[in-house]
């Protein structure tokens, strides 16, 4: 699926009565899937195994958000997930 589709199919998906939530990262999921290197593999597995609180959708969604935000997204949502993920809350 094309990230166009993607992004045409979220907008179905948000109903009238959920817009409120659009940007609570935690009320809306999408499905990725994607390849990396195996070096990235094994340090995340490295990292979750080490870590009892973080699993790999955890990692990717912060990892998604740090570079966000770093690269100038204004988005509430996406700085309220790198502050938190920051600061463990």
């Amino acid at each position: 699926m094309e990230f166009k589709q993607i992004e045409t199919r979220i907008g179905e998906i948000v109903s009238d009565e959920v817009r409120c939530y659009e940007n609570d990262l935690d009320l809306m999921s999408v499905s990725l899937e994607a390849e990396v290197p195996e070096a990235l593999y094994a340090g995340m597995k490295e990292f979750i195994s080490g870590n009892d609180s973080w699993d790999q959708s955890k990692l990717i969604t912060s990892a998604i958000a740090n570079f966000l935000f770093q690269n100038g997204s204004n988005d509430r949502a996406v700085t309220e997930k790198y502050l938190n993920d920051i600061f463990n809350l």
